[in-house]
């Protein structure tokens, strides 16, 4: 091991969960930390200083999207992965708009979820620094020059559908939500029946097969999903020495 592991504040109100992820995690590398319900993650969001969190929405004290409100009031820039179940969408679209950096529901992979915290984990230390090129599979966006390639053919898109691109670059690996990229891209007041029509005509663009979209995907009732940036070469991707 090549540096302290990174520590992730597990909260959730059941012990079974909480033990699949203590042990799934713990042998990715991770170091676990739990919390039963909100007052105890608050407490050890601060003991432990966590770099992730993994969040239930159900917690038995506190809402867990008002436990979420609470930290990023407090300016808390932990990422954060929020648990839920599948029906509870209202509940994700609220977390996701409240600061949560992506989610995942229940019954959920390990595979998944550690593929969800590693994206959270790259995206925070990226932000600072982000790349003029985006590449993801053949996919690139040159977001100096706006030049659109799919297997190095340059692809035309409208205005919007080079911002709908762009925001969704700028955020690769994570869900948006609806509202947010409307706001991003119209404004507060936008239907967004606007931006489904957008996105329906960006895949006609950009994807093999559009509709099954291997780019852009659909995250049902949340918002949409663009894949993740390709690594560098030389980018370690074990959560080591982070």
């Amino acid at each position: 091991m090549t540096g302290s592991p990174v520590k992730i504040l597990v909260v959730d109100d059941e012990p079974p969960i909480r033990k699949l992820l203590r042990v799934g995690l713990t042998a990715q590398g991770y170091e676990v930390h739990e919390a039963p319900d909100a007052a105890t993650a608050r407490a050890l969001a601060g003991e432990v200083v966590p770099d992730l969190i993994v969040l239930d929405l159900g917690l038995p004290d506190t809402p867990g999207h008002a436990l979420l409100g609470e930290w990023r009031e407090q300016g808390l820039a932990t990422p954060v992965v929020i648990l839920s179940s599948r029906t509870d969408e209202g509940g994700i679209v609220k977390a996701l708009e409240t600061g949560a950096d992506d989610y995942v529901t229940k019954p959920f992979g390990m595979n998944e979820l550690g593929a969800r915290i590693r994206v959270a984990l790259r995206h925070r230390l990226q932000q600072q620094g982000e790349k003029a090129v985006f590449r993801t599979g053949g996919l690139s966006i040159d977001l100096v020059k706006r030049i659109v390639k799919v297997d190095e053919r340059e692809i035309k898109l409208s205005p919007k559908e080079y911002d709908i691109l762009r925001v969704l670059a700028q955020y690769s690996g994570k869900v948006l939500t609806h509202q947010f990229m409307l706001k991003q891209i119209w404004g507060p007041a936008a239907d967004v029946q606007y931006l489904r029509v957008y996105v329906r005509q960006l895949r006609q663009k950009i994807e093999a097969t559009p509709d099954q979209p291997q780019y852009i995907t659909t995250e049902t009732g949340v918002g949409y999903r663009l894949r993740e940036a390709d690594l560098p070469a030389t980018e370690n991707a074990s959560p080591e020495g982070r």
